[in-house]
């Protein structure tokens, strides 16, 4: 099933159930009003509102209305906790280096986020975009594009067999993120805060089960794709790139503490390794954010030559079935100044 939330003027939105193409909705409010009390009373909820969605589908709600993305917030607006991986390992070879060749157990990194959950189109607002030329105030607005998941309640030291079980709904994700100020919190080792000050949602979450056997071993065997200004720089194979699969991320995460229903856990940036060719490396799916692109631009040519975003610039995330149909809608975000 497909589920969403919409803007009503409140903290955490109304929930709606939307059709499999995405056209129709239909509000759940004889079920439940808001997300987090599906995901809290899951086992009674979820089978009544998968009865609405088989109706929906059917064409058979008396209510149901055209589906409109931007009117979403994010599927779970308010999340009781928010952690995202490190990447890919393309990710981490391009921005990580010195962790280049870990072992499997030191190469699964999570950080603990709490940036600004948004809706799909809502735009993404900065303090500044260096537009001046002055590099000093070149903040690096950068975006990742990825996957994530919406849990249950797991348990302290759950392995990550038990883990999976605990993904309730997954998404796309989008994290915003502020490059000088990601350099400078790598520098002291604490972690990413001011760095990462949003992440946006797809419009919809879906259950597992949506997407047949695409789904495989905590893994989406999608092409993820990305575009910006409206030409694509990314057409990452999603379950190729992960190699830590979300069974293994939410396992991480509750490896010294219970995870609580209503928890997020991202992949982090989506993106697949280079290839040689005629002794030259190449990217052919391109990049999960422009911070990987400025690392191939150096390998290749000694120094980086594509620019972060400006103000007005345009960003879209989608990711579609083997039907050719988009099976979260798309993140559509604009760059902004936050002064208006």
């Amino acid at each position: 099933m497909k589920l969403a939330t919409y803007k009503d003027g409140s903290r955490d939105g109304q929930l709606l159930v939307v059709s499999r193409d995405l056209s129709q909705a239909h509000y759940a409010t004889g079920i439940a009003q808001r997300m987090q009390q599906v995901l809290d009373d899951w086992n009674f909820l979820a089978p009544q509102l998968e009865d609405l969605y088989a109706t929906l589908n059917q064409g058979k709600a008396r209510h149901a209305f055209p589906f409109d993305a931007a009117q979403c917030m994010a599927p779970l607006p308010r999340a009781f906790q928010y952690a995202s991986g490190l990447g890919t390992a393309n990710h981490v070879d391009l921005l990580y280096p010195e962790r280049a060749g870990a072992s499997d157990a030191d190469a699964l990194v999570l950080y603990q986020g709490c940036g600004h959950l948004q809706g799909a189109c809502d735009k993404a607002l900065f303090a500044d975009d260096g537009a001046s030329g002055n590099s000093e105030m070149d903040p690096g607005i950068d975006f990742e594009a990825g996957l994530a998941v919406i849990t249950g309640d797991v348990p302290a030291g759950a392995p990550p067999e038990q883990a999976l079980d605990g993904v309730r709904l997954l998404m796309l994700a989008n994290g915003w993120t502020l490059r000088q100020a990601w350099a400078e919190e790598r520098a002291r080792g604490f972690g990413f805060l001011q760095s990462k000050p949003a992440v946006a949602f797809s419009p919809v979450a879906i259950t597992p089960d949506e997407l047949g056997d695409a789904w495989s071993e905590g893994r989406v065997h999608l092409t993820l794709q990305t575009a910006w200004n409206g030409r694509t720089v990314g057409l990452c194979e999603a379950g190729e790139a992960m190699e830590h699969n979300f069974g293994q991320l939410v396992a991480a995460l509750a490896a010294t503490r219970r995870v609580r229903v209503g928890s997020i856990v991202a992949s982090g940036a989506l993106s697949n390794r280079a290839v040689e060719a005629d002794g030259r490396w190449d990217w052919p799916k391109g990049y999960g954010c422009i911070a990987e692109k400025r690392a191939m631009e150096t390998r290749l040519d000694g120094q980086a030559a594509t620019a972060y975003m400006k103000f007005g610039d345009r960003l879209r995330i989608e990711m579609k079935g083997r039907d050719g149909l988009s099976v979260f809608g798309p993140i559509e975000q604009q760059v902004a100044s936050r002064a208006g």
